[in-house]
């Protein structure tokens, strides 16, 4: 079984993988050291440990070397967060997704916006962008972001019918996951799993269902996305600010 074979079995619905999102080949061999059955980048983290921000303003060949030296240190499959894919039209998709392929990713997470768009890409034009994504024979986990700024419950009815639309023809395009960010309501969560083609991957939150509970609501695969980043960061800037003020720090 090949690497992306390999991968594509670890995503179970009721046991799922769970990815602690790393950053780069120093972050990897942390996670990889505690355990992980598989690596994967989170763009947030990715930009933010370059001092940029999110939203593909972190160049394609910048996040390709970042991925190639990712691969060097584990042997562990590594999907890469291409946003929306790095490209303006489907033909530069399939090319970007083609180099991480070439620089050992074993999968990429492709968005349904593109970068600072509040808007979703109309239907008809995400899957061609799927499909363009998925001739390069990764695992492509499809990203939909319909729960996006969503807090009112009695839309969530709508939005859960919206977001298994669009699976469904995101699995017809091509796609191998169904990755739904900002999505915390539990019973949507295991709606969406009930009934999905796709395995189903749900964004870890501190206010959301705990690992166990999205294990039991049939999650497939559970991301942290910029969180351990953002941690990390934190406490940085705390031991720093205990060393400055004269304390002795935590390390």
């Amino acid at each position: 079984m090949n690497q992306i074979a390999k991968f594509a079995a670890l995503h179970i619905p009721g046991d799922p993988l769970i990815l602690v999102n790393i950053w780069d080949a120093g972050s990897t061999r942390a996670v990889a050291a505690a355990g992980a059955k598989a690596i994967a980048t989170g763009s947030y983290g990715v930009a933010g440990a370059q001092g940029m921000d999110d939203g593909e303003n972190f160049p394609i060949d910048a996040a390709i070397a970042n991925l190639e030296q990712i691969v060097a240190v584990t042997d562990l499959p590594v999907s890469i967060d291409m946003e929306a894919g790095y490209g303006d039209d489907p033909g530069a998709v399939e090319q970007s997704v083609a180099r991480a392929k070439v620089a050992g990713a074993c999968g990429i997470n492709i968005e349904d916006r593109m970068p600072g768009e509040n808007i979703l890409i109309p239907l008809s034009e995400q899957c061609k962008r799927l499909e363009a994504a998925a001739n390069s024979g990764l695992f492509i986990n499809a990203r939909c972001d319909v729960f996006r700024g969503a807090t009112d419950p009695s839309e969530f009815s709508a939005l859960v019918a919206e977001v298994l639309k669009r699976g469904a023809d995101y699995a017809r395009s091509g796609a191998s996951g169904l990755f739904v960010p900002f999505l915390s309501d539990r019973a949507s969560i295991g709606e969406i799993c009930a009934k999905s083609e796709l395995p189903v991957n749900i964004l870890r939150s501190p206010d959301g269902p705990s690992h166990a509970e999205l294990r039991d609501l049939g999650v497939a695969r559970i991301s942290h996305g910029h969180q351990p980043w953002a941690a990390a960061m934190r406490w940085l800037k705390l031991q720093a600010g205990t060393v400055f003020g004269g304390g002795e720090p935590d390390y």
